[in-house]
């Protein structure tokens, strides 16, 4: 698979929104479940996305913080990205990527309460597109 810079993926992934993030839990169970970025999409190896800290993804997340993220487009546009979770609490870092229409799940707004978000950082991203594939790596 050929090599391709962070920036030649953030230009795939511009306009991605849905994923399907995947844990594990304490047994080596996975779980996969669909999740928004809410249009954060000025990629540059984190993804991010708010929750509620009593879910069940966080509660695998802390007790194993590697993820998986899988997208697809209708143009046939595939990637799927390894990387590590972190559960981030910081009511500035919840502010900066704060969009209203979050308000439909998060009613109070970042003051919601038990709202966190999770970030995900990439270690390999590798993608599938028509006739052209790549792979990014830390």
């Amino acid at each position: 698979m050929k090599s391709k810079s962070i920036k030649q993926i953030a230009e795939k992934m511009r306009h991605l929104d849905f994923c399907m993030m995947v844990t594990t839990d304490g047994r080596g169970t996975h779980f996969s479940r669909p999740m928004s970025n809410n249009g954060d999409v000025e990629y540059d190896g984190n993804s991010w996305f708010y929750t509620y800290e009593q879910s069940d993804k966080v509660q695998q997340i802390r007790t194993s913080p590697s993820v998986s993220l899988s997208f697809q487009t209708a143009d046939m546009l595939f990637i799927h990205l390894y990387g590590y979770a972190k559960i981030i609490k910081q009511k500035s870092i919840l502010l900066e990527h704060w969009q209203e229409s979050l308000k439909r799940w998060f009613p109070e707004g970042i003051d919601t309460p038990g709202i966190v978000m999770l970030k995900v950082q990439a270690k390999k991203i590798e993608f599938w597109h028509k006739e052209d594939e790549g792979e990014w790596r830390v």
